[in-house]
């Protein structure tokens, strides 16, 4: 059985969230960051980083949300997480799955630490034309590949309801507010907060 190594109030909740997408049995491995648990040896063991989430899969173990994310909708195909292989939208399935740890995490942290950093050298552009990229991929809707919910939404989702919602860091649009009521309004989203609320 997958094991997943979490804490509340952090990125966490996107592992969460897609483990009770997947509909598969997991067990949940509290890792108080508060207390610095994730410094323990044998938490380094699974994750040198020392950073939550993390997965172990057997003698598999895998860090990195979207990493996660990544494998465990291959792992478990049918949860439909994922275009499969050969089908024309994986490529951009990939693309957003990805978006979340290489442009809004970034975007996110020049906009919290007032970072003035060249759109020509961040690897991320800038927020504003991060999230005006975003803006346009989701108010097509209802999901980030158009009908199909994936394991891409589940990165996606979480990075804006953190990003809006709970931190206020990123002015709402029209756009990403139905985009994550339709998120909040997943079965799977719910169970993951409650178990995240405690």
């Amino acid at each position: 059985m997958m094991k997943l190594y979490w804490s509340p109030r952090s990125r966490s909740f996107t592992a969460l969230w897609l483990m009770e997408e997947t509909g598969q049995p997991y067990e949940r491995v509290l890792i108080d960051i508060s207390t610095g648990a994730q410094k323990t040896p044998e938490f380094l063991a699974v994750n040198p980083m020392g950073k939550v989430p993390a997965l172990t899969d057997g003698a598999i173990a895998i860090a990195e949300a979207a990493a996660i994310c990544a494998y465990v909708a291959e792992r478990f195909p049918d949860a439909k997480l994922a275009p499969p292989l050969g089908d024309a939208r994986r490529a951009k399935y990939l693309q957003w799955l990805f978006f979340g740890p290489s442009c809004i995490e970034p975007a996110l942290l020049q906009i919290f630490a007032k970072l003035q950093v060249p759109s020509s050298t961040a690897a991320w552009g800038d927020a504003t034309q991060v999230f005006d990229v975003l803006d346009k991929a989701v108010e097509k809707g209802p999901w980030i590949l158009g009908d199909d919910f994936s394991a891409a939404d589940i990165v996606i989702g979480s990075g804006l309801n953190f990003a809006i919602r709970q931190f206020k860091m990123v002015p709402p649009r029209p756009a990403f507010d139905r985009y994550i009521d339709r998120c909040v309004a997943r079965p799977a989203f719910q169970r993951a907060e409650k178990i995240a609320a405690g």
